[in-house]
């Protein structure tokens, strides 16, 4: 980098990700893993220059820089090293595997401002080769859609991880209300993410992007577990409403951990909460998505005696009848469907269906997004059972909400 400041010079860096490595090191075990790499570097050796400088970076992780070498005449040789690897069969204790890399390629130049910005881009670069089908290769350039919103998402993901670490995860609390006896103080509330911006200044907000990158980066397992723990922790030993309930939502990247139930479980004894009170929520999407092991992980819920919801119902481009199928105690109607109604005749269709089918199998219905007072008179019309939304409550820390009730949970 330093030279190419200097010198005005054009180097590229390629971040390579071996396709096929974890498979090769889970079946024919690490020597056979290690002998990989030792193969491919060598063959990688036979198509650069003395000055260029190969390197493995992590465990199946390659990293070559092009010296002197700009993105135009680095794209050839990142063809043919692609092209070469996926050719290569790799044998190992009688058995041939075959092999690929995905790789990323960005460019140092002049104004590259540090190391960090040229592995990130690099990196970005190799995710999208990833993304579109791995065995490829994808050149990182700026002025790209896509890889521009990608590198916002993986500046979306170092604030996730950094709001993590620093502590600066809030859960505020929104009230759910019985359409049917709405003088009834709410006492069943959903747990919604927050995060406080990070010089500490303003209201904690969930900036827009942050689960979807939190998602797409792996890091909703470990924002999961810290919601279940701390949300239980607000209300396992509230003396001010011992009633009160609780809705925590599950990320689709959580249902196919294995290890949830009995972290859920761990969390639910330690804080002394009892089952009954607590909800847990799966969007439509992710439930449908993972159905074998959300269906484990709810049945497992339910005997707990814990209660089940499906959110964002008919968000998602599955058909109903997959419903009958989730041991849901409540459908929440995806709020898209539901700030419209009062003037809007094609969503209270919509609406009224969902919440009939809802009926039909059983299930109770909340309506999101219920903002006016107009809207929930229409739900009450249509006989939609709750309904969760501004008209009833703002999000807020659990001390700011107004009073809970004691008594019978309206869910």
């Amino acid at each position: 980098m330093a030279e190419s400041k200097a010198g005005s010079l054009y180097h590229s860096f390629c971040y390579m990700d071996l396709d096929q490595f974890k498979v090769i090191n889970d079946t024919a075990g690490h020597a056979a893993g290690d002998e990989l790499l030792k193969q491919i570097a060598r063959l990688l050796s036979t198509m650069i220059r003395e000055r260029d400088s190969l390197a493995r970076i992590g465990g199946d992780e390659l990293g070559l820089l092009l010296f002197d070498c700009p993105l135009t005449l680095a794209e050839p040789i990142a063809r043919r090293i692609v092209e070469r690897v996926r050719a290569l069969r790799f044998q190992w204790g009688g058995r041939s595997y075959r092999t690929g890399l995905s790789m990323g390629v960005a460019e140092i130049h002049p104004k590259t401002a540090d190391t960090a910005t040229i592995l990130a881009e690099a990196d970005i670069a190799c995710y999208i080769a990833k993304q579109t089908g791995r065995n490829r290769y994808h050149l990182y350039r700026s002025e790209n859609g896509q890889t521009a919103s990608h590198h916002n998402d993986m500046l979306n993901a170092a604030g996730v991880r950094n709001a993590l670490e620093q502590g600066r995860l809030r859960l505020y609390y929104q009230p759910i209300v019985s359409l049917g006896s709405p003088e009834t103080p709410p006492v069943h509330y959903e747990a919604l993410l927050r995060v406080v911006p990070e010089d500490g200044e303003g209201e904690p907000v969930l900036a827009p992007g942050f689960i979807g990158a939190a998602e797409r980066f792996g890091l909703m397992d470990e924002i999961d577990r810290w919601v279940i723990a701390r949300a239980l922790h607000d209300h396992g030993s509230e003396p001010e409403a011992p009633g009160a309930r609780i809705a925590i939502n599950l990320s689709g990247s959580s249902l196919s951990d294995e290890t949830l139930l009995a972290y859920i479980e761990g969390q639910i004894d330690a804080s002394g909460m009892a089952p009954e009170r607590i909800c847990f929520e799966i969007t439509e999407t992710a439930g449908i998505q993972n159905l074998d092991r959300a269906l484990d992980l709810m049945t497992a819920l339910k005997a707990r005696g814990c209660q089940l919801a499906l959110d964002d119902f008919g968000s998602g481009l599955s058909s109903f009848h997959y419903l009958r199928l989730l041991p849901v105690d409540y459908l929440k109607i995806d709020g898209g469907f539901v700030r419209n109604i009062a003037e809007n005749a094609s969503d209270r269709i919509l609406v009224e269906a969902i919440n009939r089918m809802g009926h039909t199998l059983g299930i109770s219905t909340v309506a999101e997004y219920a903002h006016s007072e107009a809207v929930v008179a229409r739900l009450r019309m249509l006989g939609v059972d709750y309904a969760q939304g501004y008209h009833f409550g703002r999000p807020a820390p659990w001390a700011v909400p107004q009073r809970r009730s004691g008594g019978e949970a309206p869910l």
